[in-house]
């Protein structure tokens, strides 16, 4: 198959391997629908995983398949599998842990006490069974760790504590490949979201590419890495996993999901779109709907990127019958259902869209709040103070709710949105103050980073500072908040054209025109009629 070279991006730049690569990544491996065995490990390609257990050799076989699943967070299939596991040993005590770990979803997001209830039953019946050896007793110990006050204690803190655990078991059994990969994936979701330094993701990474060497048919080290490197300042180096994971695990519908990770953090929109098409169809065909709907959040925000407005819209109009029940839907299926519409009002700066949207039904407030922060920006931009202050009240009511749960990480992100609220609201009533507000915002939003959950922001506070300060005529300022986004937020559309904008306006007609040509490159694939793109096009033909 034939590949454009990624947008945005010089051939030089992608560089001759990684180009290629690329193309393998859209194409599909030849195999992906092929039910057949190709030394992946499993007939279902998902990846060669290896975890010794002292159980029956059936259930061995059993177990390594089960990993395979767990390491491509495909939970229910994983916990399926560890069923089976017990199904041919009832005596294999690390199925209870299997079984543990699957009760944990996304180790990067908290999970009700009710779901984890279960995990914990489950470590209580390896308990009683005993384990089998000292090795397979520090891994229990280790899950013990982070289920311990499960229904009390805050997530960050039992995870903090279960990767400390996992280093020790990692430390004690220094051959145990699978101790490693878990103590690096335990490193990633315990790391801070305001170390810079990523101290954590480091850490990871030197574990990771020395596994990834030694085991590159592992689906869990590539998987590991894409989230390890899914940083701004280190997105690059996750390339090469994110250009294999999908190849080495093409049945699991994260596995095809994953790539876009890094190809959103580098701005490798088409390559997103594709790659997330192929995970949703397989995630439907698996009757996956959380998996389905994240691929489409995604998926979703790499179309507005391309002004593929129409290809947005279509995907929105689709998941209609989700969005009237994502209570049901999981955490990454709300998620999504809320995010969605959101975007695809916001992206294209149809203020009326976002503060008309309906509220979906949720009991997560960090979800909830993904509606109101869009409706109170689409009133506060189009005018509506009134409007625009009711839902800075919901907002505020939201944070409260989530500091109260103890969610420090959502507070905090909800915090964020008040304050661009609050922003916003200053400008709409021409306070002096509403640029220092954004700016405010912009700096707050800057020390934390996005979760795995979004592929970005909403609005980007950096960005709509950039909007707000040409509003006030302040074009070379705006240009400097636009090139800052763009070095977080690389090849965003609204990013990439206000920056030509404000280009433009302060004279520098040659960066004025990178700008415009890279938008125009961009969206190449447009299905929209996007006045800035217009735009984009008369200046370039002005030559």
């Amino acid at each position: 198959m034939r590949i454009a070279r990624p947008i945005g991006r010089s051939a030089s730049r992608c560089g001759a391997a990684l180009c290629a690569a690329l193309a393998l990544v859209l194409a599909g491996p030849a195999h992906a629908d092929d039910k057949h065995d190709h030394g992946h490990g499993t007939p279902e390609a998902l990846g060669q995983v290896h975890f010794p257990v002292t159980c029956t050799p059936a259930a061995q076989t059993a177990f390594d398949r089960a990993m395979a699943l767990q390491h491509s967070f495909w939970y229910q299939a994983a916990k399926q599998a560890f069923t089976a596991v017990l199904q041919a040993d009832p005596q294999c005590v690390m199925a209870y842990w299997g079984m543990a770990m699957s009760q944990l979803g996304n180790p990067f997001s908290p999970r009700p006490p009710d779901v984890l209830s279960a995990g914990a039953a489950a470590l209580a019946k390896a308990g009683e069974l005993g384990a089998k050896s000292p090795r397979e007793a520090a891994y229990l110990a280790a899950l013990g760790v982070y289920y311990k006050g499960y229904d009390k204690a805050d997530h960050r803190s039992r995870v903090v504590a279960y990767a400390t655990a996992m280093g020790e078991v990692a430390m004690r059994f220094p051959d145990d490949r699978e101790a490693a990969i878990l103590h690096a994936l335990a490193l990633d979701t315990a790391a801070a979201p305001t170390d810079k330094t990523y101290a954590n993701q480091l850490k990871a990474a030197a574990i990771l590419e020395k596994a990834f060497a030694e085991q590159p048919q592992h689906p869990g080290i590539a998987h590991y890495l894409i989230h390890t490197y899914d940083a701004p300042p280190l997105a690059e180096k996750g390339l090469p996993a994110a250009l294999r994971y999908a190849d080495i695990a093409p049945a699991a519908p994260h596995a095809l999901h994953m790539p876009s990770h890094i190809f959103t953090r580098v701005g490798y929109w088409q390559q997103s779109i594709e790659t997330n098409r192929r995970s949703a169809d397989a995630a439907r065909a698996a009757g996956e709907i959380g998996d389905e709907m994240h691929a489409y959040d995604y998926m979703v925000y790499a179309y507005l990127q391309t002004a593929q407005d129409g290809a947005a819209r279509h995907v929105l109009g689709g998941i209609a019958a989700v969005m009237a029940k994502a209570d049901t839907a999981g955490y990454g299926g709300q998620f999504a259902a809320a995010s969605i519409p959101a975007r695809v009002a916001l992206e294209r700066g149809a203020w009326s869209d976002a503060a008309a949207l309906a509220l979906l039904p949720t009991k997560l407030a960090n979800v909830e709040a993904i509606t109101h922060f869009a409706r109170a920006l689409g009133a506060a931009r189009g005018g509506n103070v009134a409007a625009a202050r009711t839902e800075l009240d919901t907002l505020r009511a939201l944070e409260a709710k989530l500091a109260a749960a103890k969610d420090a990480y959502w507070a905090e992100q909800t915090g964020i949105q008040i304050d661009i609220i609050t922003a916003w609201i200053a400008r709409a009533e021409q306070k002096p103050d509403a640029i220092d507000l954004m700016r405010a915002a912009a700096d707050r939003e800057a020390k934390t980073e996005k979760a795995p959950v979004t592929p970005g922001p909403l609005a980007p506070a950096r960005e709509m500072l950039g909007e707000m300060l040409l509003e006030a005529g302040r074009a070379a300022d705006a240009l400097a908040a636009f090139e800052a986004s763009q070095k977080v937020e690389p090849n965003r559309f609204r990013g990439l054209y206000g920056a030509a904008r404000a280009a433009e306006q302060v004279g520098d007609r040659a960066k004025a025109k990178q700008y415009y040509a890279r938008l125009v490159e961009l969206s190449a694939r447009a299905d929209g009629t996007r006045p800035e793109l217009q735009q984009a096009k008369a200046f370039l033909a002005r030559g």
